[in-house]
């Protein structure tokens, strides 16, 4: 029999993306229709959703969701089997997903996340006539009230899963909104959405789901400690039993260095002097100056997280031994003024964009020599299972999934062909000093470079392996949900 499953986000790739989150959410149905399991994906109706949606027909209406008129659209767009939440008052904006055009969070994201989750409840209940989940699986804090509101009501039973994608981000409010979310006073407590006098959208999902995931090995444990842990570490480790660590996977038709339409020159591991010209497309977009030195790239959101500040700090350093930097990124504005600077300072050696192009992206790790990735935590990151597959050296703090993922360029790896890429201690300028050295001098032996990458193309990181985990999670639940 098939495995209905229905998943709850607050993004979906290709239709709203703001970062890896969507990426998983649109790749992951289509790995895991092939371990037999159906799935439709619940997202927002943000404008930019229902433009994609064409013919879609209201399975079910709502006159008074927390306070708003609603609609639950059904519909099939780029064979993904959609329920979109049509509620104008909450997602019809200007702006992203979780805030305005100037970056300031929406104040009613409490409410706009709660009626997403209350109506992936409902879907859980069977409010849908012909089509009731066998297992629901929410994403981050905007889905994870959706296994509270399971857990106090009469989907008690059905299996729960919540997945992290990076707990620095909770979905915290205020006691104030309680009485507004329409659940039973027992859930008001440590054991239910109580956080710190607070309501807790995370911790919620966390303690009333079946199973907690990460999207990665090395990130499952890294939350046990306070370092990561985020003030949730306590909660975490009384559930260790519940918690797998799952690595991500990346669509491999997408990210296709050999049939890519988004780059100007195709190329596999055994036609690596292709990259060439994709090279010469990256220096003339980024006013980059031609040469021998490798071409870094960054494509990251610009903030402390990501180890920004070290990077920038750093840039000078890279230029003064022949390296070169193309940078695609937003976030902090002291960081985009910084990256900015270091631009005008070393001209034709370094260029920005500010913003976000997922079509330069490709180019850029079709084209760049080495990606720079020095974050202080990263769940799992997508950035660098892109560069393997296309030859793009990854050059990272060891940390999180880049931990799982890359294999530093020791004596013995590369003695071995093994190594894929760079790895430094996180959080340190003088150890991400010396891995922009180590990358350069490296690169200066065009065996050894090439040996690396063609290493790197080799890596399967596609979603087949995470796929079969995940079915076999939710199969253990169904099996045995307690």
């Amino acid at each position: 029999m098939t495995m209905k499953l229905l998943s709850v986000a607050s993004e979906i790739y290709p239709l709203v993306k703001t970062g890896g989150l969507a990426d998983v959410v649109g790749a992951l149905p289509g790995a895991l229709a092939g371990e037999g399991i159906e799935s439709r994906t619940l997202v927002p109706g943000y404008p930019a959703v229902l433009a994609r949606l064409g013919k879609a027909k209201p399975v079910r209406r709502y006159s008074d969701l927390f306070g708003a008129a609603a609609s639950l659209l059904a519909a099939h767009v780029g064979g993904l089997d959609l329920l979109v939440l049509d509620a104008p008052d909450f997602f019809a904006r200007d702006g992203g997903p979780y805030g305005d055009q100037g970056g300031n969070d929406w104040p009613d994201n409490w409410r706009r996340f709660a009626a997403l989750s209350r109506v992936g409840a409902d879907v859980a209940e069977g409010s849908l006539k012909g089509w009731r989940p066998d297992i629901v699986h929410g994403h981050d804090w905007q889905a994870s009230l959706t296994a509270a509101y399971m857990r106090f009501g009469p989907a008690r039973a059905v299996p729960k899963v919540v997945t992290i994608h990076n707990l620095a981000f909770q979905g915290r409010y205020a006691a104030e909104i309680f009485p507004a979310l329409g659940l039973p006073a027992e859930a008001w407590g440590v054991d239910g959405v109580e956080y710190y006098g607070g309501v807790g959208y995370l911790k919620a999902g966390l303690v009333s789901a079946d199973a907690i995931t990460t999207v990665s090995p090395t990130y499952a444990q890294e939350i046990r400690s306070p370092l990561h842990g985020m003030g949730l570490d306590g909660l975490i480790n009384g559930r260790v039993d519940r918690l797998h660590g799952i690595l991500n996977g990346i669509d491999t038709a997408i990210w296709d260095p050999s049939a890519d339409p988004l780059v100007p020159r195709a190329y596999g591991g055994r036609s690596l002097g292709a990259r060439a010209d994709n090279r010469r497309v990256l220096e003339r977009h980024f006013g980059l100056d031609r040469g021998d030195g490798p071409i870094f790239i960054i494509v990251s959101r610009l903030t402390w997280q990501k180890g920004m500040d070290l990077m920038a700090d750093a840039i000078d350093h890279l230029v003064g031994l022949g390296g070169r930097l193309a940078v695609l990124g937003s976030g902090d504005h002291a960081l985009e003024g910084a990256f900015l600077a270091a631009a005008d300072r070393h001209r034709g050696r370094v260029g920005v964009r500010i913003g976000y192009d997922e079509i330069l992206s490709h180019l850029m790790q079709a084209g760049g020599d080495a990606i720079l990735i020095p974050s202080r935590f990263e769940p799992c990151g997508l950035t660098q299972l892109y560069a393997l597959r296309y030859g793009c050296v990854p050059v990272v703090a060891r940390v999180g999934g880049l931990a799982d993922t890359v294999i530093d360029a020791n004596e013995a790896a590369l003695a071995a062909g093994g190594a894929t890429g760079l790895m430094f201690a996180p959080d340190d300028p003088l150890a991400l000093h010396g891995a922009i050295g180590r990358a350069i001098a490296l690169h200066a032996d065009r065996g050894l470079w090439q040996g690396m990458q063609r290493a790197a193309m080799r890596a399967d990181f596609s979603w087949t392996r995470s796929a079969g985990r995940y079915a076999a999670l939710y199969r253990a639940l169904l099996a045995d949900p307690a």
